[in-house]
């Protein structure tokens, strides 16, 4: 079944290996086509299937280059019938091709997808935003490897998901190839248009900082910190795990900033210190999210609570207040709140509720205070190595917890709604109130 906290998009009865998008975009007058082949397994005996595709308009659409296909196109995407059901196991690629102008679509958590900027163009799609763009299997579960080729007018520079394989200008436009080797979900993977130049800094990975020219000196300032970052979070959280590092600060003012697959967008209103934490918070997410990866989306607590943790993390080893006393500023926060909300199945409508990100956060900080940092550390790189580029749940992580001997604390912070408190948040061991 599809994930219930978004039950209109998705198929389980098949999953993709890898997605092939040729795509062409055109800034000033917002107009995207695409080619996109998709290389899939059935789960399922089939005898039709759905791609997630919203506001664009396929136009031609084969089942192994059978011209016999047919499709129909409704509001969420289109339903597929191959000339010949596919058996459960059975191997299929599928090529569609389409246009429109793309816009984000409207959902519960606001509007997300493809988006317009001034200057160019971004795609914010966490969660169900992908198909504002590609057609697409869109579960959190469904795991794939990318390519994309995107063209766009010069001078705008593509930025997309991947190792860019190449890039280069001729006739009045940019192209650049990008592939992603490692499994990606459909709303990690992003593209950016945009006047961008690219700045190279140095660090434990290879880290590109694209950013408008008149932003240059700002977008430095403000990233100079991350090759420590990642230095201090490889040696919490074990090795980088992605295969590329790209950061990308739009001309435009973001309301937030979000990562995809080694890749983290910021707008220009994130240049100052105060955002210090967000680019942890996004750099952490390569971790936890996008290398750990979610099986369900009830269980985002396990992206949200560490990449909120990563915070208080990167605060203490950078000179600031520490990950004790972050923790329990929000503690007191966090309990001034309505405990109503269950951590390990917050429902759609709050699933990006702040009581996630930092009732997250706080469980694990209980899990450091009762271990001790050298097990805590230990346990987290655990599962991150265990858990490398694969799904998990909340039952995962609970046995990882029971292992150490701690199953019951970990269920106070995630498994109940207390009231009307919080748990109590231990002392640090070996420290005397």
């Amino acid at each position: 079944m599809s994930d219930p906290y978004t039950p209109q998009s998705g198929d389980p009865s098949f999953d993709v290996e890898s997605y092939d998008l040729d795509l062409a975009y055109k800034v000033r007058v917002n107009r995207l086509e695409g080619r996109a082949v998709i290389n899939a397994v059935a789960a399922l005996p089939l005898r039709s299937f759905a791609l997630d595709l919203v506001g664009l308009r396929a136009t031609r659409v084969r089942v192994d280059g059978d011209r016999r296909t047919t499709f129909r196109q409704g509001a969420h995407g289109l339903r597929v019938t191959p000339p010949a059901p596919l058996a459960a196991g059975e191997a299929f690629s599928v090529e569609v091709v389409y246009a429109g102008a793309p816009v984000p679509r409207r959902t519960r958590w606001g509007t997300i997808g493809w988006e317009e900027l001034e200057n160019g163009a971004l795609v914010a799609s966490q969660p169900i935003g992908a198909p504002t763009w590609f057609p697409c299997n869109d579960r959190p579960d469904d795991r794939a490897q990318f390519r994309i080729r995107i063209r766009t007018d010069a001078p705008y520079t593509p930025i997309a998901t991947g190792v860019r394989l190449s890039a280069g200008r001729a006739g009045g436009m940019s192209t650049a190839v990008y592939e992603s080797h490692v499994p990606t979900a459909t709303y990690l993977v992003a593209v950016h248009v945009g006047d961008y130049r690219e700045t190279p800094l140095d660090g434990p990975v290879p880290i590109a900082l694209a950013h408008p020219a008149p932003l240059a000196v700002a977008a430095r300032t403000a990233f100079a910190d991350v090759p420590r970052m990642l230095e201090v979070f490889g040696d919490a959280f074990g090795p980088y795990p992605q295969e590329s590092c790209t950061i990308v600060v739009t001309p435009d003012d973001l309301e937030i900033p979000l990562e995809a697959q080694g890749l983290a967008v910021f707008g220009a209103n994130h240049l100052d210190a105060a955002s210090h934490r967000l680019v942890a918070h996004e750099l952490a997410h390569q971790w936890f999210g996008n290398s750990v990866g979610l099986a369900r989306w009830r269980d985002i607590w396990l992206n949200e609570g560490f990449a909120c943790y990563a915070e208080w993390i990167w605060s203490e080893a950078s000179g600031g207040p520490s990950a004790d006393a972050l923790a329990r500023e929000h503690y007191e926060l966090v309990r001034a709140e309505p405990q109503d909300l269950l951590l390990t199945d917050p429902g759609p409508d709050d699933m990006f509720d702040d009581r996630v990100y930092k009732r997250g956060a706080l469980a694990l900080h209980a899990l450091r205070m009762t271990l001790g940092d050298d097990a805590f550390f230990d346990l987290v790189r655990d599962w991150t190595t265990r858990h490398r580029h694969a799904l998990v749940t909340t039952d995962d992580f609970r046995a990882l917890v029971a292992a150490a001997g701690h199953a019951e604390l970990l269920a106070e912070w995630i498994d109940r709604m207390p009231l009307p408190a919080l748990p109590p948040l231990r002392m640090p061991r070996g420290t005397q109130r």
